[in-house]
């Protein structure tokens, strides 16, 4: 299947206001926009309405932007729609759940309450992170995506790659370690 091909045709639809686009997103991103919306919140209607939520602020957003892969631009309304609903949903109690743990997993490395006083501070951040990023190897990459960025769960991780839980997260461990000491070495204060 081209993926680009598809996304284009589906753009199209946005771009043209075809209401065929959402079906048409639906049918092709459908599960993966569940699968991420599911890894973070814990409830069946949540996921569902985070998914439509998705496909809506897609409908406002294209035009005027035009992705060339829906894929990494819904997975990014998705997530960030779901983790938005998650921490009004958890607001007042705090703990147990899978988002919680991803984020108190990353709270070690990157504090949530970071003042961005200036733009320039976030994006010197985002430069040390991209830069670690790429300096894993594509298996590597593709765990610490997986976890932080899908938030999927340290047994879908392993059974989709063949290792165990625990080398996930002694893996995951080493690579927090690792980018908390590029943040500190960059000069952020963590």
């Amino acid at each position: 299947m081209n993926h680009n091909a598809d996304d284009a045709k589906i753009v199209k639809l946005f771009w043209d206001r075809d209401e065929k686009a959402l079906a048409e997103v639906s049918k092709a991103y459908g599960r993966f926009c569940t699968s991420i919306a599911g890894n973070i919140l814990d409830n069946e209607q949540d996921v569902e309405e985070c998914v439509n939520d998705a496909y809506l602020a897609t409908w406002n957003t294209i035009p005027p932007q035009k992705p060339s892969f829906l894929a990494p631009f819904l997975g990014r309304i998705t997530r960030n729609l779901a983790i938005n609903r998650y921490k009004k949903n958890h607001a007042e109690k705090r703990g147990g759940g899978s988002a919680e743990l991803i984020l108190e997993e990353l709270q070690e490395v990157i504090p949530g309450g970071i003042s961005a006083d200036s733009e320039l501070i976030r994006k010197e951040m985002l430069e040390v992170i991209s830069r670690f990023l790429t300096s894993l190897s594509p298996d590597k990459r593709k765990i610490f995506v997986r976890r932080y960025w899908y938030a999927d769960p340290i047994t879908k991780i392993a059974s989709a790659t063949g290792l165990s839980e625990n080398h996930i997260a002694v893996t995951l461990s080493r690579m927090r370690k690792t980018l908390h000491k590029l943040l500190m070495e960059g000069g952020f204060d963590l």
